[in-house]
């Protein structure tokens, strides 16, 4: 297990050194660059200034030098300071990242408590009316764009009902927090849980057709103790890859939604430094995204191992 835990560290880093690459050359090449927006703020600037603030930030070096610095820098720790916020880098992110992190995963353990019972009672019997009903809810969810959801919760429950704040952190305590949070979580996991069902629903019939599950119930089982003891854990084993895999897709989904509901995340970070010609912000902020998505795949690879015994990495 060491040896695999240090060989899939090692995957990681060169993955992270690659995005760093690729998104450093992205942003690079994008027109514009923090200096040309200094020069529309404030016309009165001389070309003298100009070039003598692109010596200052390293602007008049090639792209590739201009990566080297930043990375020896980073291997340092030095992340380098927000253009937009005055402030370094990891004071800005970390916060952040938590805010995230608590919106996703409230929406995923939401998606899964809803989906498990969901398909397990479509599973049972495949084709009746709870099936259909369970099938319907799916496609209705899977069909439903996050942005357009999202403004639709605002319109329902913060202009027409008046119940909910349409945005926001919510400041003052852990009621105006989870207020402010529960519209991005409700639009969260209504756009995921519909791929779960689906997903977990098919898991579970595949599951009660195999022989052992057929010979369990010869032997007198009860309905629940067949699903709960036996199916379930076999079902279970493909759904890990899809909720790893829906984590990658759910922090995109927390981009659009954050910005919607001005929840200060990750995406509405990203977002903001990429439009602002921020840098060192984006390129950080991504890579961090990137590390989650990969920590995310490392702990599904690990519950294969508990949850099927035959499964080793020795």
């Amino acid at each position: 297990m060491t040896a695999y835990l240090a060989r899939r560290l090692a995957e990681s880093l060169v993955v992270l050194f690659l995005m760093s690459v690729v998104v450093y050359a992205l942003i690079g090449l994008m027109p514009g660059d923090p200096i040309d927006l200094m020069i529309t703020a404030d016309p009165n600037l001389t070309q003298q200034d100009v070039a003598r603030l692109k010596a200052l930030y390293g602007l008049d070096e090639p792209l590739h030098e201009r990566y080297w610095n930043w990375l020896t820098a980073a291997l340092s720790g030095d992340l380098g300071y927000s253009r937009l916020f005055a402030r370094p880098v990891e004071e800005i992110l970390l916060p952040r990242l938590g805010n995230t992190l608590l919106l996703m995963g409230l929406a995923f353990a939401a998606a899964a408590l809803i989906a498990l019972p969901g398909a397990m009672l479509a599973a049972r019997r495949p084709g009746g009316a709870a099936d259909g009903a369970v099938n319907l809810a799916a496609f209705a969810g899977i069909s439903l764009p996050p942005f357009w959801l999202a403004i639709l919760l605002i319109m329902l429950f913060s202009v027409t009902l008046g119940w909910l704040p349409a945005g926001g952190m919510g400041e003052g305590g852990v009621v105006a927090t989870a207020t402010h949070l529960a519209l991005p979580v409700l639009a969260l996991t209504l756009a995921s849980v519909g791929g779960h069902l689906r997903y977990l629903r098919a898991s579970l019939i595949e599951a009660l057709r195999a022989d052992h599950i057929r010979t369990a119930r010869a032997k007198g089982l009860s309905e629940p103790q067949v699903v709960w003891g036996h199916a379930l854990r076999n079902a279970l084993i493909p759904y890990v890859t899809i909720l790893a895999l829906d984590f990658g897709t759910l922090f995109s989904g927390a981009l659009v939604t954050e910005t919607i509901f001005g929840w200060l995340g990750m995406g509405k970070t990203i977002y903001d430094a990429i439009l602002g010609n921020d840098y060192n912000l984006a390129l950080v902020g991504l890579l961090l995204a990137t590390a989650t998505v990969l920590l995310a795949n490392l702990l599904a690879d690990l519950a294969y191992a508990w949850l099927d015994p035959r499964v080793s990495y020795r």
